[in-house]
């Protein structure tokens, strides 16, 4: 709770990334709010209110999760939400002759985006929502000690500079400091 909304105040790629992190925590404490507690909440220096806060946030992504039918695998709908924001300022920029820059980045990464979606099962899904699946899947094999190929690691440096640009210019809009 306090990472994410810290997080979703000054990078929204990072944010987005934590959430999903926090979901597969969750599922792998098997949605148990007691474990939660004793295994991540209590470990927080924290006083207890705000420990407290914490452990509620957590029971209501549980309860969310349960609602939503991603207790074993998917996103919620609040994180699929921030795609698709993510995704209609990505349009916007494509279209504004002011953000030469934006496009110039995101023709940088198409081609690894392009290359992704051929391998992947799932072909619908659009172009931001599979650089962050990339960033999350390398996130995970580095975690899990697994090796990440020099291609891939080119490809990932690509895909995160895109997604830094991406992220400052969602942070310019909240802002209102976004002239398209």
């Amino acid at each position: 709770m306090l990472i994410a909304s810290q997080k979703k105040k000054e990078n929204i790629a990072e944010y987005l990334l934590y959430m999903w992190q926090i979901e597969d925590l969750i599922r792998a404490y098997k949605l148990d709010i007691d474990a939660i507690n004793s295994g991540i909440v209590e470990k927080f220096d924290q006083p207890a209110e705000i420990k407290k806060e914490i452990l509620g946030w957590y029971e209501s992504l549980i309860d969310m999760m349960r609602r939503e039918g991603v207790a074993e695998s998917g996103h919620l709908q609040l994180n699929k939400n921030v795609i698709i924001d993510l995704t209609d300022l990505h349009l916007r920029l494509m279209k504004s002759p002011k953000e030469p820059f934006y496009s110039a980045e995101f023709y940088k990464t198409l081609p690894y985006i392009v290359e992704l979606r051929s391998k992947a099962k799932d072909k619908v899904k659009g172009e931001i929502e599979t650089c962050f699946d990339a960033l999350y899947g390398v996130l995970m094999l580095r975690l899990q000690g697994k090796e990440v190929t020099p291609e891939t690691q080119q490809a990932i440096s690509q895909i995160s500079r895109f997604l830094a640009v991406l992220s400052e210019k969602y942070k310019q809009d909240r802002n209102n400091e976004l002239d398209l």
